[in-house]
C-alpha cells in the first residue's frame, strides 16, 4: 500500500463529513455562498445593470437575474474581450474556456481565479468519497491517465485561452501530478489520431490504475492497446480499478467499455463545465 492511498483514507474522512455537514442544511450554506457571490458582483458592470446591490436572497436574485442563454452574456464577455476590468466579476478572469457551440459558433466563457477551486476540489471530493465509502484508495498509487484537450494555451486579451481540459491540466495538485499520464509534450498534440498513438507508447507498459475521459475517447484507446496486445485491458492493466467519466451519457458505451476491459471495475460520474463544476457521483449505490 503505498503513501497516497494511506494519507487519502484519513483525508477522504474529513472532507465527507465536511460535505454532509452542508448537506444537511444546503439552503442556508447556499444563502451564504450567495451573499458572499453579490457582495462582490454588485460593484461590476453586471452588478449594477442588475441591481445587485439590491439583492438579499434567491428570490430577488431570480428577479434581478433572469436566466439568458450565451448570446444574451455576449455584450459583456465582448467587453471583457476588448480589455476592459470588473464587467461580470472582479478584475479579468483568469482564463477563457473556449468551447464551439451549436448556434452562437467559438463561444468564450470566462473562468476566474476564485472559481478554480470549484473545478480542482470537485474533481478530488469525487475520488475522496470513492475512497471513503468503498474503503479503497490504491488506485492512487499508480498511474492515472488523464485524457484532455491540449493544455497548451492562447492569449485573447492577455487572457489564457484554450479547453477547459486542457486548463484544468494545469492546476492538477502536485501530489498527482508525478503519478500523471501522459506527459505535457503529448497532451499538447492536436491531431487525435497522432496523440493517441503517442498516448499508447508513453503508457502501455505503465502500472494504470485510474484512468479520466469522455467514454468515446477511453473506448478509442482501449481498442488501440487491444489491437497492439492482442490482450483485454484487464491483462494490460492489471491493477487498472477506477473509470472517471463526464461529459457524454456512459449508457450507450458500458456494454463495449467493459467487454474491452474484460470485466466491470468501479466508474465515478462526473458532470464538469466551463461555467463551472456542476455535480459529481457520490457513492457506488446510486447512479
Amino acid at each position: 500500500m503505498g503513501i497516497r492511498s494511506v494519507l487519502s483514507k484519513p483525508f477522504a474522512n474529513l472532507i465527507v463529513a465536511q460535505q454532509r455537514k452542508w448537506s444537511i442544511n444546503p439552503g442556508s450554506y447556499q444563502q451564504r455562498i450567495l451573499e458572499n457571490l453579490v457582495s462582490k458582483g454588485q460593484h461590476t458592470s453586471f452588478g449594477r445593470d442588475h441591481h445587485l446591490k439590491n439583492v438579499s436572497n434567491h428570490q430577488e436574485f431570480q428577479q434581478a437575474v433572469p436566466v439568458r442563454d450565451y448570446e444574451g452574456l455576449k455584450g459583456y464577455v465582448d467587453r471583457i474581450l476588448k480589455g476592459e476590468s470588473d464587467v461580470l466579476w472582479q478584475g479579468k478572469p483568469a482564463y477563457f474556456a473556449k468551447t464551439s457551440g451549436t448556434t452562437s459558433g467559438t463561444k468564450y466563457i470566462p473562468i476566474t481565479k476564485d472559481s478554480m477551486p470549484n473545478h480542482i476540489n470537485s474533481a478530488r471530493n469525487a475520488l475522496l468519497s470513492y475512497v471513503q465509502e468503498s474503503g479503497k484508495g490504491s488506485f492512487l498509487d499508480g498511474k492515472l491517465i488523464f485524457l484532455s484537450g491540449s493544455p497548451e494555451l492562447e492569449k485573447k486579451a492577455g487572457i489564457y485561452t484554450g479547453r477547459l481540459s486542457g486548463i484544468v491540466n494545469h492546476h492538477v495538485p502536485g501530489y498527482l501530478r508525478t503519478n500523471q499520464m501522459p506527459s505535457y509534450e503529448t497532451n499538447c498534440i492536436e491531431d487525435w489520431e497522432e496523440k493517441l498513438e503517442k498516448i499508447i507508447d508513453e503508457t502501455i507498459y505503465k502500472d494504470m490504475t485510474l484512468i479520466s475521459g469522455i467514454p468515446p475517447w477511453v473506448q478509442m484507446y482501449f481498442d488501440r492497446i487491444v489491437e497492439r496486445t492482442g490482450k483485454p485491458i484487464k491483462d494490460v492493466f492489471p491493477n487498472f480499478s477506477m473509470f472517471v467519466y463526464g461529459g457524454v451519457n456512459f449508457e450507450p458505451y458500458r456494454k463495449k467499455l467493459f467487454e474491452t476491459i474484460g470485466k466491470e471495475i468501479p466508474s465515478i460520474e462526473t458532470y464538469p463545465a466551463s461555467e463551472g463544476f456542476i455535480a459529481y457521483q457520490d457513492s457506488q449505490a446510486e447512479e
